[in-house]
This record gives structure tokens, C-alpha cells and sequence, in this order.
């Protein structure tokens, strides 16, 4: 049992869904990340479970893709909480502009939901009684965040760091630079004094040591060949979108990888457009196999999980 302070609490969620991290003091009750939109509701319930009366004074995005932010209009619609985003996203939640927001080119949904503040790295926030350091994680996303801890050694790693890798690095998908970045992420987490990670999916861990060396060897290998994050990119987001749907036909699936603009660059970058069906077809018997979490019937594909 890994050991935090009372003023933390972790709802460990899946992989549609970050986890939430709620830290609660006299003067405050706040949440780390939201989940995604499609549970919402459940997100409520669980802050209103652990706050009884109490109301959600504050919401901390540590970067914004639909997983991680996709609550945020309810729980600001359930409680007056102000909310804080990376300072580089303020304008485009302002403007809610969905060319340079993440939901749409990935394939999914978020509710508009407003901002009362931003933070960036070096800024210093007082949470659970605890006084927390603001580091920059780009990356998996250029804009993203990290939270430490150094009086009790505890990293909120988001997607900088799991126990077994770290999210997909989705610049690069888009000609940007991300490996180079994640690397000095990692690289950076590897000088903190750090007790007990607690990652954006998956449960706490305390093995810091082991989790950064599987992270090195993995950002080392897709480095070597930058397809392998594509290939990865495009199974995450497919794999993601059946967990929240549950079902849809092929030609549905095909459809949207044309349509999601990271879903496309990531198919350009293995095969040309009309090699697609094809890829995409040898991709879900890869997720099918071997008990995997989609399982096809016929021109249906099914989420297992």
C-alpha cells in the first residue's frame, strides 16, 4: 500500500478517463484532471462522494486533451470552482477555436468549458496543504504540465511518465519536434527527488527508478524508427474511440481516420490513402488478437472492455 498524505485522495480511473487527483485542505478542495467527457457524470459522483457538503473550489488541467479535461463543464456546471489551463492554451479555449484544440483531430468530443487562470512552469500552487512546483512536460503535448511535491517527494506525472512508458507523442505526428522533448522530460524527472509518482493512467507507483528506464528505452525506440509512434498513435486513438462507442462499422472507422487530422497524419506517415482499408484492417486483427479489447464481427468492430 502505497503511502500519501490525507490531504490526497487518487481516483484511479481507466483508459478513457485520467486519472482525477483531489486535494483537500481547510482553505480548499481541488481537482487535478478531469476525465473524459462520456463520464462526466461519474467524475461528479466521485468528487461529491469524497466532499460530502463540501463544494469543488478549484479545477488544474495539466494539459488538455479530451481525457483529462473532458469533465470540466460538468463540474464547473455543479459547482462555482475556478479553473486553471497551461498559460499557452488560454487563447484557444477562449475562442474554443477547434483548429488548434485536440478534440476534434483525435476523433473526440469535449463540452466547452471556461478558464478563470493559467499556470506555467515555474509557477508555485498550495494545494492539499501542500506546496507544489509547476514543471513543463512537452512532449506527449507541447503545452503540458507536471506538479511536485519536494516536502513529500510526490510527482503528479500526467502523461510525462507512467509505471510502463508515457502517453503517444503526438507532435511529432504533425512534423513537430516531441522526442527530443520527451527525452528531457524524462531527463528532468530523473534529478527530482521523487517517493511516489502518480500518472495520468495506472495506479501510484514508487518505482521510479524502473519506470524512467523503461521510458529511456522506449522513447530510444521510437526514435529509431519514427513510424512505430505512428503505428502506436493510430491504434491508441482507434482502441480509444471503440472503448467510448462501443461499436461502429469499418467504413465508420475509415471515415473518421480521414476526417480526425492527427489520425490522418498518422495514417500518412505508414501507408498511402488507398493502402488504408488494408492498414487499418491488419491493425484491428492485431487488437483482436490473442483476447485483445476489440474483437471483429464481420464489418462490425466491437470494444471487448
Amino acid at each position: 500500500m502505497i503511502a500519501l498524505p490525507a490531504s490526497i485522495q487518487v481516483f484511479e480511473r481507466g483508459w478513457l478517463s485520467s486519472n482525477n487527483v483531489l486535494l483537500v485542505d481547510d482553505a480548499s478542495a481541488a481537482l487535478v484532471d478531469t476525465g473524459y467527457a462520456t463520464h462526466a457524470p461519474q467524475t461528479v459522483a466521485l468528487v461529491r462522494n469524497a466532499l460530502k457538503a463540501r463544494p469543488l473550489d478549484l479545477i488544474v488541467n495539466t494539459h488538455l486533451h479530451s481525457d483529462h479535461c473532458g469533465g470540466n463543464a460538468l463540474l464547473q456546471a455543479t459547482w462555482p470552482c475556478r479553473t486553471l489551463i497551461p498559460a499557452p492554451e488560454e487563447s484557444a479555449i477562449r475562442d474554443w477555436d477547434e483548429a488548434r484544440l485536440s478534440f476534434r483531430a483525435t476523433g473526440q468530443t469535449c463540452e466547452r468549458f471556461g478558464f478563470s487562470g493559467t499556470i506555467a512552469p515555474g509557477a508555485q500552487l498550495q494545494l492539499g496543504a501542500l506546496d507544489w512546483q509547476v514543471l513543463g512536460a512537452p512532449g506527449h503535448d507541447p503545452h503540458s504540465l507536471m506538479l511536485y511535491c519536494a516536502d513529500e517527494r510526490i510527482l503528479i506525472s500526467a502523461d510525462a511518465l507512467w509505471e510502463n512508458g508515457f502517453g503517444v507523442i503526438f507532435p511529432e505526428l504533425e512534423g513537430e519536434s516531441g522526442f527530443a522533448e520527451q527525452q528531457a522530460v524524462l531527463d528532468t524527472i530523473a534529478t527530482l527527488d521523487v517517493r511516489v509518482v502518480i500518472p495520468g493512467h495506472g495506479a501510484p507507483f514508487t518505482n521510479l527508478e524502473q519506470a524512467l528506464e523503461r521510458a529511456f528505452s522506449r522513447v530510444a525506440w521510437l526514435r529509431a524508427d519514427p513510424a512505430r509512434n505512428a503505428r502506436n498513435a493510430l491504434k491508441v486513438l482507434i482502441v480509444f474511440k471503440l472503448l467510448d462507442v462501443r461499436e461502429m462499422s469499418f467504413d465508420t472507422l475509415l471515415r473518421m481516420v480521414g476526417d480526425a487530422a492527427v489520425m490522418r497524419a498518422a495514417a500518412s506517415m505508414l501507408k498511402p490513402r488507398g493502402e488504408w482499408p488494408a492498414l487499418l484492417k491488419g491493425m484491428l486483427g492485431e487488437l483482436a488478437a490473442n483476447n485483445g479489447p476489440l474483437a471483429v464481427d464481420g464489418a462490425r468492430i466491437v470494444a471487448r472492455r
